[in-house]
Protein backbone atom coordinates (compact mmCIF):
# COMPACT_ATOMS: atom_id res chain seq x y z
CA UNK A 1 0.00 0.00 0.00
CA UNK A 2 1.49 3.04 -0.92
CA UNK A 3 1.83 5.39 2.21
CA UNK A 4 -0.41 9.11 2.32
CA UNK A 5 3.33 10.93 1.79
CA UNK A 6 4.08 8.75 -1.53
CA UNK A 7 0.38 9.79 -2.61
CA UNK A 8 1.17 13.16 -2.06
CA UNK A 9 4.38 12.92 -4.33
CA UNK A 10 2.24 11.37 -7.11
CA UNK A 11 0.47 13.59 -9.77
CA UNK A 12 -2.88 13.43 -7.60
CA UNK A 13 -1.35 15.00 -4.69
CA UNK A 14 -0.01 17.45 -6.79
CA UNK A 15 -3.18 18.30 -8.50
CA UNK A 16 -4.21 18.73 -4.41
CA UNK A 17 -1.59 20.88 -3.23
CA UNK A 18 -2.06 23.05 -6.22
CA UNK A 19 -5.36 23.29 -5.79
CA UNK A 20 -5.62 23.77 -2.22
CA UNK A 21 -3.33 26.07 -2.61
CA UNK A 22 -5.17 27.92 -5.02
CA UNK A 23 -8.24 28.23 -3.65
CA UNK A 24 -6.66 29.21 -0.15
CA UNK A 25 -4.58 32.43 -1.70
CA UNK A 26 -1.52 31.04 -0.42
CA UNK A 27 2.19 29.77 -1.51
CA UNK A 28 2.02 26.11 -3.48
CA UNK A 29 5.61 25.41 -1.42
CA UNK A 30 4.62 26.54 2.04
CA UNK A 31 1.29 24.65 1.30
CA UNK A 32 2.61 21.53 0.48
CA UNK A 33 5.17 21.56 3.47
CA UNK A 34 1.66 22.22 5.77
CA UNK A 35 -0.17 19.11 3.67
CA UNK A 36 3.24 17.05 4.48
CA UNK A 37 3.15 17.78 8.22
CA UNK A 38 -0.60 17.91 8.73
CA UNK A 39 -1.94 15.03 6.80
CA UNK A 40 0.00 12.37 8.98
CA UNK A 41 -0.44 13.67 11.84
CA UNK A 42 -4.66 14.10 11.32
CA UNK A 43 -4.42 10.35 10.38
CA UNK A 44 -2.30 9.98 13.50
CA UNK A 45 -5.42 11.61 15.62
CA UNK A 46 -7.75 9.19 13.71
CA UNK A 47 -5.39 6.20 14.67
CA UNK A 48 -5.82 7.08 18.22
CA UNK A 49 -9.81 7.83 18.03
CA UNK A 50 -10.64 4.52 16.22
CA UNK A 51 -8.42 2.76 19.17
CA UNK A 52 -11.83 3.09 21.15
CA UNK A 53 -15.14 0.99 19.93
CA UNK A 54 -16.92 4.53 19.76
CA UNK A 55 -14.22 5.83 17.91
CA UNK A 56 -13.98 3.42 15.65
CA UNK A 57 -17.42 3.43 15.14
CA UNK A 58 -17.76 7.21 14.53
CA UNK A 59 -14.69 6.86 11.99
CA UNK A 60 -16.42 3.98 9.89
CA UNK A 61 -19.42 6.25 9.53
CA UNK A 62 -17.82 8.96 8.44
CA UNK A 63 -16.41 7.65 5.93
CA UNK A 64 -19.09 5.96 4.57
CA UNK A 65 -20.54 9.21 3.78
CA UNK A 66 -17.39 10.08 1.69
CA UNK A 67 -16.71 7.51 -1.12
CA UNK A 68 -13.64 9.10 -2.53
CA UNK A 69 -16.11 10.74 -5.54
CA UNK A 70 -14.40 13.97 -4.39
CA UNK A 71 -11.03 13.16 -5.73
CA UNK A 72 -13.00 12.40 -9.18
CA UNK A 73 -13.90 16.03 -9.97
CA UNK A 74 -10.30 18.09 -8.86
CA UNK A 75 -11.28 20.64 -11.49
CA UNK A 76 -14.68 21.33 -10.89
CA UNK A 77 -13.67 21.11 -7.29
CA UNK A 78 -11.11 24.29 -7.40
CA UNK A 79 -12.17 25.91 -10.22
CA UNK A 80 -13.97 29.36 -8.79
CA UNK A 81 -13.07 28.24 -5.02
CA UNK A 82 -14.39 25.41 -3.20
CA UNK A 83 -17.62 25.94 -2.46
CA UNK A 84 -19.23 26.53 1.61
CA UNK A 85 -20.30 22.84 1.81
CA UNK A 86 -17.03 21.04 1.21
CA UNK A 87 -15.52 23.86 3.60
CA UNK A 88 -18.18 23.03 6.37
CA UNK A 89 -17.53 19.28 6.44
CA UNK A 90 -13.59 19.84 6.40
CA UNK A 91 -14.29 22.19 9.10
CA UNK A 92 -16.30 19.12 10.85
CA UNK A 93 -14.13 16.95 10.26
CA UNK A 94 -11.23 18.69 11.55
CA UNK A 95 -13.45 19.71 14.86
CA UNK A 96 -14.16 15.40 14.99
CA UNK A 97 -10.61 14.50 14.14
CA UNK A 98 -8.63 16.83 16.46
CA UNK A 99 -11.33 17.83 19.04
CA UNK A 100 -9.26 20.54 21.43
CA UNK A 101 -6.00 20.10 20.36
CA UNK A 102 -7.32 21.73 17.19
CA UNK A 103 -5.67 25.17 17.76
CA UNK A 104 -2.50 24.09 19.37
CA UNK A 105 -1.55 21.72 16.31
CA UNK A 106 -2.22 24.71 13.80
CA UNK A 107 -0.32 27.15 15.41
CA UNK A 108 2.63 24.13 15.88
CA UNK A 109 2.84 23.54 12.00
CA UNK A 110 2.09 26.85 11.33
CA UNK A 111 5.38 28.01 13.36
CA UNK A 112 7.25 25.08 11.53
CA UNK A 113 5.75 26.07 7.97
CA UNK A 114 6.18 29.82 8.23
CA UNK A 115 2.65 30.39 7.80
CA UNK A 116 0.17 31.60 10.43
CA UNK A 117 -2.34 29.52 12.10
CA UNK A 118 -5.07 31.15 10.46
CA UNK A 119 -3.59 29.99 6.72
CA UNK A 120 -2.92 26.94 8.32
CA UNK A 121 -6.67 26.48 9.30
CA UNK A 122 -7.85 27.25 5.83
CA UNK A 123 -5.59 24.78 4.13
CA UNK A 124 -6.42 22.01 6.29
CA UNK A 125 -10.33 22.83 6.04
CA UNK A 126 -9.97 22.77 2.16
CA UNK A 127 -8.23 19.54 2.20
CA UNK A 128 -9.21 17.43 5.25
CA UNK A 129 -12.72 16.42 2.98
CA UNK A 130 -9.97 15.19 0.58
CA UNK A 131 -8.38 13.10 2.92
CA UNK A 132 -11.74 11.34 3.94
CA UNK A 133 -12.17 11.44 0.70
CA UNK A 134 -9.31 9.35 -0.17
CA UNK A 135 -9.51 7.17 3.07
CA UNK A 136 -13.25 6.33 2.09
CA UNK A 137 -12.17 4.99 -1.72
CA UNK A 138 -9.07 2.83 0.64
CA UNK A 139 -11.28 1.42 2.59
CA UNK A 140 -14.03 0.40 0.04
CA UNK A 141 -10.80 -1.12 -2.23
CA UNK A 142 -9.75 -2.76 1.17
CA UNK A 143 -13.13 -3.86 2.64
CA UNK A 144 -12.11 -2.06 5.71
CA UNK A 145 -15.37 -3.36 8.18
CA UNK A 146 -13.89 -3.65 11.65
CA UNK A 147 -11.76 -1.68 14.08
CA UNK A 148 -8.82 -3.82 13.53
CA UNK A 149 -9.38 -3.13 9.68
CA UNK A 150 -9.34 0.27 9.92
CA UNK A 151 -6.09 0.50 12.52
CA UNK A 152 -4.25 -1.75 9.73
CA UNK A 153 -5.58 1.00 6.94
CA UNK A 154 -4.27 4.32 8.89
CA UNK A 155 -1.11 2.16 10.01
CA UNK A 156 -0.36 1.31 5.91
CA UNK A 157 -0.94 4.94 5.08
CA UNK A 158 1.35 5.90 7.83
CA UNK A 159 4.33 3.89 6.71
CA UNK A 160 3.64 0.68 9.14
CA UNK A 161 6.27 0.68 11.89
CA UNK A 162 7.68 3.57 11.75
CA UNK A 163 10.70 4.54 13.59
CA UNK A 164 10.35 5.80 17.11
CA UNK A 165 11.58 9.61 17.24
CA UNK A 166 8.36 9.62 13.97
CA UNK A 167 5.77 8.49 15.86
CA UNK A 168 7.21 10.37 19.21
CA UNK A 169 6.47 13.52 16.42
CA UNK A 170 3.22 13.02 15.83
CA UNK A 171 2.43 12.03 19.43
CA UNK A 172 3.64 15.58 20.42
CA UNK A 173 2.21 17.45 18.06
CA UNK A 174 -1.21 16.33 18.66
CA UNK A 175 -0.64 17.18 22.77
CA UNK A 176 -0.01 21.01 21.88
CA UNK A 177 -2.24 22.84 23.89
CA UNK A 178 -1.67 25.93 22.38
CA UNK A 179 0.29 28.03 24.60
CA UNK A 180 3.34 27.60 22.19
CA UNK A 181 5.77 25.94 24.29
CA UNK A 182 5.87 22.31 22.56
CA UNK A 183 7.26 23.95 19.44
CA UNK A 184 10.54 24.23 20.50
CA UNK A 185 10.70 20.59 22.03
CA UNK A 186 9.49 19.46 18.67
CA UNK A 187 11.63 21.93 15.97
CA UNK A 188 14.79 20.19 18.73
CA UNK A 189 13.64 16.90 18.11
CA UNK A 190 12.91 17.19 14.06
CA UNK A 191 16.10 19.54 13.04
CA UNK A 192 18.52 17.61 15.84
CA UNK A 193 22.01 19.51 15.69
CA UNK A 194 23.77 20.70 12.94
CA UNK A 195 24.97 17.65 11.87
CA UNK A 196 22.46 15.09 12.80
CA UNK A 197 21.48 12.74 9.95
CA UNK A 198 17.61 12.29 9.72
CA UNK A 199 16.40 9.05 10.48
CA UNK A 200 15.58 8.48 6.65
CA UNK A 201 11.72 6.93 7.78
CA UNK A 202 8.80 8.22 6.81
CA UNK A 203 8.45 11.61 8.47
CA UNK A 204 12.16 11.71 9.68
CA UNK A 205 13.50 12.27 5.99
CA UNK A 206 10.86 14.15 5.05
CA UNK A 207 10.31 16.83 7.76
CA UNK A 208 14.33 16.82 7.14
CA UNK A 209 14.21 17.72 3.84
CA UNK A 210 11.76 20.09 4.00
CA UNK A 211 14.00 22.13 6.73
CA UNK A 212 17.15 21.74 4.76
CA UNK A 213 18.80 18.83 6.97
CA UNK A 214 19.73 15.89 4.56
Amino acid sequence: MAGILDLLNSDLGKSIISGVAGSTGQDSGKTSSVLTMALPVLMKAMQRNSATPEGAEGLMGALNKHDGGILDNLGDLFNGGVNDNVLQDGGNILKHVLGNKQQGVEQVIGQKSGMDSGAVASILKTAAPLLMGLLGKQSRQNNVSSSNDLGGLLGGLLGGNSADKEQSFLEQILDADGDGSIVDDVAGMVLGGGSQKSSGGLLGGLLGGIFGKK
